[in-house]
């Protein structure tokens, strides 16, 4: 099975926050009423999330195959020598590992890990990559498979759009668009959203598969962010577009310098996005007026990530550089060891007080490390605590032939800070 090469984008997370408190020496009878005031307001103003710094890294002693899957702390890798590997990467520890060839990006859903291979299709369990159905499958994709809800939805090149039932793989509904999905569908929990190669963009009931609406626009469309009430994408007319989702009139559109590349983000007030002019842009998520706009160091390779107030952005430079979304300022940046191999990847971890952001980096022969970060709170006076039940894991081996059984082992190291002088 072949896929074309798109951009791929990662969706938007629910992260956790940290309130801050503070009071100045006062006297005893304005002490306490000051503190709760202080309190209350802080609450509304969160730390941003840089600067961050290393806290960990995952060997995986291999290249990787196809861009990671990922959903919440679960990570899924594909690597060279027909592996695939599921990591726990709150727990730090690796789930299993299982012999299987793909090129595509693997599907990441509640329960399943969806895989496609050169004629089928596959689900494996997430908790432990026993195989739960196979579905004979050998149309080109156009995109990755996407999972939206209980559905596995597929676009081929042919301009199919097929919805399968995640627990048992079943086709529900089929639909022929004219021409194949520029990007891989966005949904939401009725609708769904595709871009397709002649310029159009349709709505499609995802329940049904019924075409709702179709819209054509300037260019051909990149990822959609999608909501209730509006859609935006990016075309390759240099305009940046808001759709209604009910209706598909276009609200507003947006002329950029370049290209907008991978998925927009978006809050209340505002949409964030990127373009190849290197600029990262805030309009007005009702009226499409530019709030302000920042330049970047460098030519960006995905849409930003968003935690509260602080935007991150990736570039074909190996760092990644943060902005506030009150004005675009920025607040810093965070160098890597080589240049991204994969696309950097935002998540929770509930041990720690700050979302974890994890990026993908390989070596000069191919074998890929991802390293995790987080908000540096202050200097580290020593060497950080080891993960629970990090030891480090020996290289892979290459032949299938000898991967036998595996035991679910940690696979993280610590990152030790270098002393201070």
């Amino acid at each position: 099975m072949a896929i074309r090469q798109t951009t791929i984008c990662c969706s938007a997370v629910a992260l956790i926050a940290l309130f801050v408190t503070s009071a100045r020496a006062q006297t005893p009878a304005t002490a306490a009423r000051t503190v709760k005031q202080r309190r209350s307001a802080d609450d509304k103003t969160p730390l941003a999330l840089f600067p961050v710094a290393p806290v960990w890294t995952l060997p995986l002693n291999n290249a990787l195959t196809a861009p990671p899957g990922f959903r919440d702390a679960y990570a899924v890798f594909a690597l060279e020598g027909d592996q695939l590997a599921a990591y726990d990467l709150e727990r730090g520890s690796r789930l299993w590992l299982t012999t299987i060839a793909t090129t595509v990006e693997p599907a990441v859903g509640a329960d399943f890990v969806f895989v496609a291979t050169g004629d089928a299709l596959s689900a494996l369990s997430l908790r432990t990559g026993e195989p739960a159905w196979t579905h004979p499958f050998d149309d080109e994709l156009a995109t990755a498979p996407v999972v939206a809800g209980d559905r596995l939805v597929l676009a081929t090149n042919g301009g199919d759009v097929i919805a399968l039932r995640a627990a048992d793989g079943v086709e529900i509904w089929r639909r022929t668009l004219p021409k194949a999905a520029s990007s891989r569908p966005a949904f939401t929990a009725a609708r769904l959203f595709i871009p397709t190669a002649d310029n159009h963009v349709f709505a499609l009931n995802l329940h049904g598969g019924e075409i709702l609406w179709d819209r054509r626009i300037g260019g051909v469309g990149h990822d959609i962010l999608a909501g209730d009430d509006r859609i935006f994408l990016g075309a390759q007319d240099r305009f940046f577009y808001c759709l209604d989702a009910k209706s598909g009139e276009v609200e507003w559109r947006w002329e950029t310098g370049a290209d907008a590349v991978g998925l927009p983000v978006a809050d209340e007030r505002t949409v964030y996005f990127v373009s190849f002019d290197n600029i990262l842009r805030g309009l007005n998520r009702s009226s499409g007026v530019q709030r302000w706009k920042s330049p970047l160091p460098f030519r960006p390779i995905s849409g930003p990530l968003k935690y509260r107030e602080t935007l991150v952005v990736a570039g074909a430079a190996p760092l990644l550089q943060a902005f506030t979304t009150r004005n675009g300022k920025t607040l810093g940046s965070y160098p890597v060891s080589t240049e991204l191999s994969s696309l950097p990847y935002l998540f929770v971890d509930r041990t720690k007080v700050f979302p974890v952001l994890a990026t993908i980096s390989s070596d000069i022969v191919g074998r890929a490390t991802v390293t995790g970060a987080t908000r540096d709170m202050e200097p580290a006076k020593g060497a950080l605590m080891p993960l629970p039940n990090a030891e480090t894991l020996p290289p892979v081996p290459g032949p299938p032939a000898d991967l036998g059984a595996i035991s679910a082992l940690p696979n993280l190291i610590p990152v030790v800070p270098a002393a201070e002088p």
